[in-house]
């Protein structure tokens, strides 16, 4: 995605005696679903990667990103970047900014950039230190030491106090069974394409669509997702299964420009017709959060040309992520089990239908009549 065009200046607020109001103010605005995110560095730690991984976690996040990444490193930032500009995050508030290093504070500045967040930060001192100061320099900026000045950037203009909202769960409970994943393992192998394609609407003339989610359980879907995973392309690979019922080969045809906001689709490649050709699917609004948050993500990391969901070698990696958030497909009777109790049989559905067909009589060839 495009960095904003002209993001909005930054607020320091100063604190001069560290009084604990300021930052009781700053914590009571932190509501993640109204876009507000307060956040409270943890101290002792110096690593440029630190605040990204903090905000993952004031997103409700796991902090650290499962998954292959090249040469090892975690892209905390992106996906950070990502989440926020997907849910959408539009104000940063950060405390205990004095403690910041340069490097940490241009990228939060980056990031501002990036997403166009309000970002406000708040420094416990009576002066700036000189680390700060310096990340500043090239920063559009304004001071404040009035506290209702600061609970305005903190909450924005004017303030505004929805009520709030429960508290996403997270993955725990009973676990969700859904039909749609049985083909998430399945063996075919449709590749992208290679050449511009422009798939037409899914006809689903080769198998039935899979039902759609009530609204509840696609509520509960998506708070799970969300509390299970902090990668954006792993998250929208299981959401992309739960609406298409496609396995993971054609899921990891997709590219960035496949998913069109839009129109509210994502496309998939499937040349050799293993299933139901390229299509266009219809994204429902539940997954478009994930969607957006990987085609972010792709872009920041890698570009156009990769993957927009998980790639075939993700895949011990995505069906953990499932696991985690408790949703699998529908598992053999206890008798039929080939694995111990408690876990997960993925390819329940493809041993089924390898044993139908084992089940058919092999037929006599004919005599040729030349």
């Amino acid at each position: 995605m495009p960095p904003a065009t002209r993001p909005p200046s930054v607020t320091v607020v100063i604190d001069r005696d560290d009084d604990v109001i300021h930052t009781h103010t700053a914590l009571a605005a932190h509501h993640p679903p109204s876009g507000r995110i307060t956040l409270h560095p943890g101290p002792g730690t110096t690593s440029e990667t630190g605040p990204a991984h903090d905000l993952l976690a004031a997103l409700g996040k796991p902090p650290l990103l499962t998954g292959r990444f090249p040469a090892g490193r975690q892209p905390a930032w992106e996906a950070a970047a990502a989440w926020m500009t997907a849910l959408p995050v539009t104000r940063l508030t950060v405390l205990r900014a004095h403690r910041l290093t340069t490097r940490r504070t241009i990228r939060l500045l980056e990031l501002r950039a990036l997403t166009g967040i309000h970002l406000t930060l708040v420094c416990h001192r009576p002066h700036l230190p000189a680390a700060l100061h310096q990340a500043l320099q090239k920063a559009d900026y304004s001071l404040t030491t009035d506290l209702d000045a600061a609970r305005r950037r903190y909450y924005g203009t004017p303030i505004t106090e929805p009520p709030l909202a429960d508290e996403p769960a997270g993955p725990t409970g009973p676990w969700l069974t859904l039909p749609a994943l049985e083909r998430l393992i399945s063996y075919d192998s449709p590749r992208p394409c290679t050449a511009p394609c422009t798939p037409p609407p899914i006809a689903w003339r080769y198998r039935p669509p899979p039902a759609p989610l009530t609204a509840h359980t696609a509520q509960r879907v998506a708070h799970r997702l969300h509390a299970a995973t902090a990668h954006p392309r792993l998250a929208a690979a299981v959401a992309a299964a739960l609406f298409t019922g496609a396995s993971l080969q054609q899921l990891a045809t997709a590219r960035p420009h496949d998913y069109t906001t839009a129109a509210a689709t994502l496309a998939l490649h499937d040349r050799a017709r293993y299933t139901d050709g390229c299509a266009a699917y219809p994204v429902p609004p539940w997954a478009g959060v994930f969607l957006r948050a990987a085609a972010c993500f792709t872009r920041l990391v890698s570009g156009e040309d990769q993957e927009l969901l998980a790639a075939p070698g993700d895949r011990g990696h995505l069906l953990r992520v499932a696991e985690t958030a408790r949703l699998h497909p529908p598992q053999p009777p206890a008798a039929r089990r080939e694995g111990p109790a408690g876990r997960v049989e993925w390819d329940w559905r493809e041993r089924k239908e390898a044993e139908r067909y084992e089940a058919i009589p092999a037929r006599r060839a004919r005599p040729s009549r030349c």
